[in-house]
């Protein structure tokens, strides 16, 4: 008797029946095989993954979720999945649902207002997920009453504590403690701040470690000029400080902006390292320019999505309690600070 004939897909949801007679297996032995479960024979396994192809079959995974208590995939939420730090979040996140068998429900939001978590909560409760990342690039304009749904993980990427929510991020504060700690140990006290958009979580972060520390040194605050994160920016804030005598050192809230910085003061005449010091953040240039010069701050954004998964897996665990997660950065010096000169 020859091989059962199998039809061509169709729009219809095709049953683990058809595929288990078409596979000439029962329906036990198909659970098996969707959920790769073990004591199913490798030849059996794959006549009836050879049947499930053939047929167009999707798990339910709704039924999974029934039997499991879990789909097997986290929800991620974030502005612009191209920007740097994102994009380098996502890879870690990505590196850890491969290592735990787990699948990524990506939802990108719009520029044109604050996140609402409620909003993202309701949106995610549709999908097939077990737990939620909330990236908030910008702070939620419902953070403070925020309640997470009692069925859904959540963790969110932010400098910001939460009472119910576990976060997880760079931590921004301690990386102008680390910017300005150099910058005064090499005798600068007249140190400029570029900032990002003042709607930007990690610029208001890093900004306030910036002020922060001229205050404790009891050197006074001038005010800073405002970017938006491009070169184009960075270079129009540099021309404007080129006329600033008294100043020895500008501290750029990304690289971006510092190259633009360094730029608008070296065509102004002003030397770099030489006159002025350059610190950035981010690192992200070194691998867009073969000899960065640029001394700046690494932040390790790939642990911060790893450990942003791992949280969102843990935070259903009974008796789990919200954490505050740092990830501490780290200071590259290269070639663009000297010695304030007296």
């Amino acid at each position: 008797m020859g091989a059962p004939t199998l039809r061509s897909p169709s729009s219809r949801p095709v049953s683990m029946a058809e595929v288990a007679k078409a596979a000439g297996v029962s329906q036990q032995t198909v659970s098996r095989v969707v959920n790769d479960l073990p004591n199913v024979r490798d030849a059996t396994r794959e006549r009836v993954r050879r049947a499930m192809d053939e047929l167009g079959f999707r798990p339910n995974y709704s039924g999974r979720a029934l039997r499991c208590g879990r789909y097997n995939s986290i929800g991620l939420s974030l502005y612009n999945v191209a920007q740097y730090g994102n994009l380098a979040t996502f890879k870690g996140i990505l590196s850890a649902a491969r290592e735990h068998h787990y699948a990524i429900n990506v939802v990108e939001l719009g520029t044109d207002a604050p996140v609402s978590l409620a909003d993202v909560t309701r949106r995610m409760m549709g999908l097939p997920v077990d737990g939620l990342i909330v990236s908030m690039s910008i702070r939620a304009s419902d953070f403070d009453e925020f309640r997470p749904h009692p069925r859904l993980s959540t963790v969110l990427l932010t400098m910001y504590d939460h009472p119910l929510c576990t976060t997880v991020d760079s931590d921004q504060y301690a990386c102008s403690e680390l910017v300005m700690d150099y910058l005064l140990s090499r005798g600068h006290r007249q140190i400029r701040f570029v900032s990002g958009p003042v709607y930007v979580v990690d610029s208001i972060f890093r900004e306030r470690g910036w002020r922060d520390a001229l205050e404790a040194h009891g050197i006074p605050v001038v005010e800073p000029l405002r970017g938006d994160w491009s070169a184009r920016s960075g270079y129009e804030a540099g021309a404007r400080l080129a006329s600033d005598r008294e100043m020895t050192a500008v501290y750029a809230a990304n690289d971006q902006m510092a190259v633009g910085v360094i730029e608008a003061l070296r065509d102004a005449g002003r030397r770099v390292p030489e006159d002025v010091s350059v610190v950035g953040v981010d690192d992200s240039l070194a691998e867009t320019l073969p000899f960065s010069s640029l001394t700046t701050v690494r932040f390790d954004l790939f642990e911060r999505g790893r450990r942003a998964f791992e949280q969102a897996l843990l935070g259903s665990a009974p008796g789990h309690r919200p954490e505050r997660i740092r990830i501490a950065p780290t200071l590259v010096e290269r070639d663009s600070v000297r010695d304030a000169r007296l």
